[in-house]
């Protein structure tokens, strides 16, 4: 092996480590299949390179964004590698500067995390403890997202996507095989009765069968809350990941359906996609016309068994009238819960005043801030329990008379 198919085979499984910790399970095996491939396929062109190490290293589609993107950067950013090309093509086409694609910020991190490191060492596993301290985790729980530097927004994201939502399950009308029931299944028990020549009968029960109800999210993405709304799109994503029937809503002058969007396995993938659909995004606040689209298209198709309903705004309409009385209280009535988070309650000192947060407060079950680890917590608690309505709504508005 000369020296240029050495740099070669150190460059490959430097990419295979940036891969793993991008994401994409690549393990010792993927890697020695990656350099016989190459050896056997040899160089040729970039595209042939490409396309022989994404033969190996790609198993599942979700996992191509991340290849192809690790794949530029590794090649854009390590200026070495394209003279290692350079010695077996006599010439490398350059690239284009293009516009960042979903998961290129997390390749990136991912990548060049350690770039100072020796590559002439002998390959090793490494075992990063990726906790963070006690007191760097009490920090973190209590500050406000809109306060975060880039890395600890990061932490914040990976914190969500761990947090657990046991939502409550109710009872539906369809009855189903219970031992603790309270109604005689006939059908099961003369079956049972027969097996023992009905000598002896052994009643069999039937019981209401539990769902975990449908959570509906609609999300406030005006001007006034753009510190939030990335970090709330991660929350959602993390929830529908885990739970099947979350369906959410963006909203700033107009109402967008992005639950499609957020079912994408990569959270990046999935965020990039709401912001091809979103047209209103960082603009004026409509809160009574989105209700009033939600209420006519989708009311009825995703408010049903019981609906727990999550309102994330300010509370800061451009137009408050009437209107949005009626749209909160129409939508409070036709689900379960309703719970209005709004970031604005971070502040000890605030109070009710503007017009549409005092038009929708009565209509609201509970009334919860949400701008830190802390209260996507409780939140989940809340969920987690067997909640009904209250008149908390109410209750800031008394304060403020």
């Amino acid at each position: 092996m000369n020296e240029a198919d050495g740099r070669l085979a150190e460059n490959i499984v430097y990419f295979a480590r940036a891969l793993r910790a991008a994401g994409i399970p690549v393990g010792p095996g993927a890697v020695l299949d990656a350099l016989a491939a190459v050896r056997t396929a040899g160089v040729g062109t970039r595209e042939d390179f490409y396309w022989t190490l994404h033969s190996v290293f790609v198993n599942r589609h979700e996992h191509t964004i991340l290849f192809d993107q690790a794949f530029r950067i590794f090649f854009k950013r390590r200026g070495y590698l394209e003279q290692l090309l350079g010695m077996t093509l006599p010439q490398v086409p350059g690239t284009e500067p293009e516009k960042p694609k979903a998961g290129s910020q997390r390749v990136q991190e991912a990548m060049f995390s350690g770039l100072n490191e020796q590559l002439k060492q002998e390959v090793r596993e490494l075992d990063i403890d990726m906790r963070l301290t006690v007191s760097d985790q009490e920090l973190l729980q209590k500050k406000d997202f809109a306060q975060m530097s880039a890395a600890e927004i990061a932490s914040a994201k990976s914190a969500i996507k761990r947090l657990v939502l046991p939502l409550d399950e109710v009872k539906s009308r369809r009855l189903v095989p219970d031992r603790r029931g309270h109604i005689v299944d006939m059908r099961r028990t003369l079956r049972a009765s027969m097996k023992g020549g009905g000598a002896f009968i052994d009643l069999k029960y039937l019981g209401p069968k539990t769902k975990i109800p449908p959570l509906v999210a609609l999300l406030d993405i005006s001007g006034s809350m753009t510190d939030y709304t990335r970090v709330f799109l991660h929350f959602l994503h993390a929830v529908t990941d885990a739970r099947k029937r979350v369906h959410s809503f963006l909203f700033g002058t107009r109402l967008t359906n992005v639950t499609r969007s957020l079912k994408a396995k990569d959270p990046d993938e999935a965020l990039a996609a709401c912001s091809a659909q979103v047209m209103d995004w960082s603009g004026g606040t409509r809160i009574a016309t989105s209700l009033h689209g939600f209420n006519k298209l989708w009311a009825r198709r995703v408010l049903t068994q019981g609906a727990i309903v999550l309102l994330i705004t300010d509370g800061l309409e451009r137009d408050p009238d009437d209107k949005l009385a009626f749209e909160i209280d129409r939508l409070h009535r036709s689900c379960r819960r309703l719970i209005w988070l709004n970031p604005l309650l971070r502040y000890e000192g605030f109070e009710a005043k503007a017009k549409g947060v005092q038009a929708m407060l009565p209509h609201v079950d509970e009334f919860r801030p949400v701008h830190n680890l802390n209260s996507l917590t409780d939140l989940v608690r809340s969920l987690s329990a067997h909640g009904t309505r209250s008149q908390e709504g109410q209750a800031w508005l008394r304060k403020v008379a």
